[in-house]
């Protein structure tokens, strides 16, 4: 970089010239900062003093040589320039470092006795691009597998981690020194993959002073056996007899599954339904169709399938409203008299839906036993009311009669003008 004699003529000139300098000064202090610098950049080094009085401040590189002196540069060295000179400050800079320019410059002050303050050098070597490596290519679901990464060339050692989508995995990394002082880094990951982690990025990231976010990844290809579902399209409801039904097989696998089965769990398919692709249409449910109903979807790595339990309810059931039966039994009753309950309940059942349910047929019978309760009360008191009148033999006679014999005897005669003796019954 320079030569040793340019660095002793600066120290004898320094001596001859600045005898003053040498004396003892007290509260001086000299100070200056280690610095690393990236490969091809500049380092800036600087000497300062605090209460300086005059002393001269001069930069001497690792191998002692005399960078500058005061503001003069004895070394040969044009990637050294001058920053700024003072009383207080000496700053030099260094363009294009290179790794030979690393160690520890001297600042140095002449007091009695001298002082000297020291700046190390290090110089940072990025590594080259990080190259990520699958030991497989085409993964299946459950199996393990293997990647590398190195990042090489660098100065000092890189620090690889891994990341599979938003999750750090641990590996496991090698460090090697080169003949060129130099390192290279491996990292080795291994894991298990599952379907979740298809097409999920695999990234290797490199941590280096000289860089940031130094990265490569790969996507992962896993491939797995069919995810089987079963979607009812029609009915939405309770299935019943005399409808259609209608389902798909929602199939989805890595490959694609390339066929698809319907088929009766313990049984046959009925006849008549009707399978288009991933579709099975049945119409007009019975309750003979009852059972499980399977779907089978398969590629090269398996099979899985879903089940769909029919069950048919019976029809909606098309009975008289309930305004028509209770209209029916208050004609009934209105024969003989007219009932509050049942014109009440009558009023009721005019204004109760036509719907078919339990509740209301238990209401219509409970109105029709009422009325015929009704009924059977009123014809009871019309009956009561009506007197059953007879004549026995003895009555007829007995008024004009000495004896049993005479009244029996003019009852026979039939006296007209007697009063008829009345009995009463009910």
């Amino acid at each position: 970089m320079a030569n040793a004699g340019s660095g002793s003529l600066a120290t004898l000139l320094f001596f001859f010239l600045f005898p003053a300098a040498l004396h003892k000064v007290v509260s001086q202090n000299l100070v200056t900062d280690n610095v690393s610098v990236v490969e091809g950049d500049t380092a800036i080094i600087s000497c300062r003093v605090k209460n300086n009085d005059d002393s001269v401040i001069q930069l001497l590189n690792p191998n002692r040589q005399t960078i500058y002196f005061r503001d003069m540069r004895p070394l040969k060295d044009s990637r050294f320039q001058l920053v700024n000179f003072s009383d207080n400050e000496l700053r030099v800079s260094l363009s294009n470092v290179s790794l030979s320019d690393e160690g520890r410059y001297v600042c140095q002050l002449y007091t009695d006795p001298p002082q000297e303050a020291y700046a190390d050098i290090t110089v940072l070597i990025p590594p080259g691009n990080p190259i990520i490596e699958a030991r497989d290519e085409v993964l299946s679901e459950g199996n393990e597998t293997e990647m590398t990464c190195s990042a090489m060339s660098s100065k000092p050692a890189a620090a690889i981690r891994w990341m599979k989508g938003d999750k750090e995995l641990p590996g496991k990394p090698k460090v090697e020194l080169t003949y060129d002082k130099m390192y290279t880094v491996t990292s080795r990951l291994s894991f298990t993959v599952n379907k979740e982690d298809d097409g999920m990025p695999v990234i290797c990231i490199v941590d280096h002073p000289a860089v940031k976010d130094f990265r490569a990844q790969k996507y992962l290809e896993v491939q797995y056996k069919p995810e089987v579902k079963i979607v009812v399209a029609f009915p939405q409801g309770l299935t019943r007899e005399g409808e259609n039904l209608e389902l798909t097989c929602q199939a989805k696998g890595k490959p694609q599954p390339h066929r698809v089965k319907w088929l009766k769990v313990d049984d046959d398919v009925p006849s008549h339904a009707v399978v288009t692709g991933d579709d099975l249409f049945i119409e007009n449910l019975n309750k003979s169709y009852n059972g499980t109903y399977r779907c089978v979807a398969s590629n090269t790595l398996g099979e899985s399938f879903d089940d769909y339990i029919l069950y048919v309810y019976d029809a909606p059931t098309t009975t008289p409203s309930p305004t028509t039966a209770i209209i029916t039994t208050t004609s009934i009753t209105t024969t003989s008299t007219s009932s509050p309950r049942a014109n009440q309940d009558s009023r009721a059942g005019e204004g109760a839906p036509r719907t078919v349910d339990h509740a209301v047929i238990g209401g219509v019978v409970a109105v029709v036993v009422f009325a015929m309760l009704c009924l059977l009360i009123v014809l009871g008191r019309y009956f009561a009311r009506h007197k059953g009148t007879y004549f026995t033999h003895e009555a007829k006679g007995a008024d004009d009669a000495a004896d049993a014999d005479t009244a029996i005897i003019n009852a026979e005669g039939g006296h007209t003008n007697s009063d008829e003796k009345k009995e009463y019954y009910i």
